[in-house]
């Protein structure tokens, strides 16, 4: 895992890693913009999944998630849970109309038993979890016999995915071309736009283009803020790769 170089590559050892678990179905997100129980723009989301359309669109898309009682979990503590615990809130009555009807909507899918897992984070804006659904066939008691024998392991492999993962360029639709990434470096280094101009041999209005068209990109509304959204996306500073950087028109 340490050797992957991209998301994808990443991503395809983890699935392979965890299919050996019993767990073949997995939802991936992290977020920097948290706010209470809000987890920010969607488009800001990292998120990785390799679950069908027919689950994703409207989980995803249709905003269902928001809902989540597991997503509620996992932004209100760390570690581990069995979604044992969902049957057992469910019988409480522990959910609303709209919570319950996402437990449905996974369930119709086949995602029935599993575990979430919510990673620590130092900065209290950010926030990442994984849900690991177990195969078809599999009981939630299966799951959680497979939990009580390598539990800790798991845990340990989702952490070191979840760290590498933070360390890869990883831009979604919040995509630079090489020269609105080269300006925002500019900015980073305290440069003004007079200088960049020089830097970049550009002209001023085109310095000032480039630096509009990124905080377009970056959904930002100052160009300080678009410089902290691409340091998140590690979009900074980086040696060019066809998955981070998109050609300058």
């Amino acid at each position: 895992m340490n050797g992957a170089g991209s998301v994808e590559s990443l991503w395809q050892l983890h699935l392979e890693a965890m299919a050996a678990f019993g767990f073949d179905r997995l939802l991936y997100s992290y977020t920097r913009y948290r706010n209470g129980r809000s987890v920010g723009d969607p488009q800001d989301l990292i998120v990785l999944t390799n679950l069908p359309p027919a689950h994703v669109r409207p989980y995803l898309g249709r905003g269902l998630y928001l809902q989540s009682p597991m997503i509620r979990w996992a932004l209100e503590n760390d570690g581990a849970c069995s979604w044992a615990w969902l049957a057992e809130k469910a019988r409480q009555g522990g959910f609303s109309p709209a919570e319950l009807k996402v437990v449905e909507f996974n369930q119709r899918m086949g995602l029935t038993c599993g575990y979430t897992i919510s990673f620590r984070s130092l900065m209290p804006r950010a926030k990442g979890g994984l849900g690991l659904c177990a195969r078809a066939g599999l009981s939630q008691d299966d799951a959680d016999a497979i939990w009580a024998e390598h539990g800790p392991s798991i845990v340990a492999v989702n952490n070191v995915f979840h760290l590498k993962l933070l360390s890869l360029p990883h831009a979604g639709s919040r995509k630079l071309t090489e020269r609105q990434r080269e300006a925002l470096q500019w900015v980073g280094d305290g440069k003004t736009a007079q200088d960049i101009a020089l830097l970049m041999e550009l002209s001023p209005a085109t310095v000032e283009k480039h630096l509009r068209l990124a905080r377009e990109a970056l959904g930002a509304e100052t160009t300080a803020q678009a410089v902290l959204k691409a340091a998140f996306y590690n979009q900074l500073f980086i040696v060019d790769s066809p998955e981070t950087v998109v050609p300058s028109a």
